[in-house]
């Protein structure tokens, strides 16, 4: 059995080596990472989460009924939203029913995305049958515009950019479970 001698020491600390400072370089960067990744976690709003999920998830059946009453009325509306922030709705049915032309419509501007920004207001209808209100005036991005009362609904439609027209038309949605 030969044995072999250990290596005499170098003479030089370890920290003036090099392979201590590799090995401890990978957990250490893992350290500072999910220290960074903590930090954003925390100080970041969790704005696209709903806090009552639960209830929204009830309420879509109550929705898509809206949605149906408006495309059984044939409804469908014409939104102007100029940079000033006054906003203007031009209602258009065949039906002839009161429901079809109520005396207040909810103008529902909200951002793709961050809750925060969301707009929502009550419009009344004027002398000429048009709804005007005032809201927040809405910068560039993507919006879900809507239109709704308590007996119906104009489903939400996408503007982007400085789109300042959009029409909304009501179509059938799925029949409610």
């Amino acid at each position: 059995m030969s044995a072999t001698a250990p290596a005499p020491p170098s003479g030089t600390p370890w920290y003036r080596q090099r392979w201590p400072w590799l090995l401890m370089a990978g957990p250490g960067i893992v350290v500072i990472a999910s220290l960074f990744t903590g930090w954003l976690a925390l100080s970041t709003d969790d704005a696209i989460v709903a806090d009552d999920y639960y209830k929204r998830g009830l309420s879509i059946n109550e929705r898509l009924a809206h949605v149906n009453r408006a495309a059984e009325l044939g409804m469908s509306a014409t939104v102007e939203l100029p940079p000033d922030g006054s906003v203007r709705v031009l209602l258009a049915s065949p039906a002839t029913v009161m429901e079809a032309t109520p005396a207040v419509v909810v103008l529902s501007v909200a951002h793709a995305t961050r809750g925060g920004l969301d707009r929502r207001v009550e419009l009344v209808r004027g002398p000429d049958g048009a709804y005007a209100g005032r809201i927040e005036p809405i910068g560039a991005g993507r919006w879900l515009v809507s239109i709704d009362t308590n007996a119906w609904r104009l489903p939400s439609v996408e503007i982007a950019g400085d789109n300042r027209s959009v029409a909304l038309r009501a179509t059938s949605a799925a029949a409610p479970r």
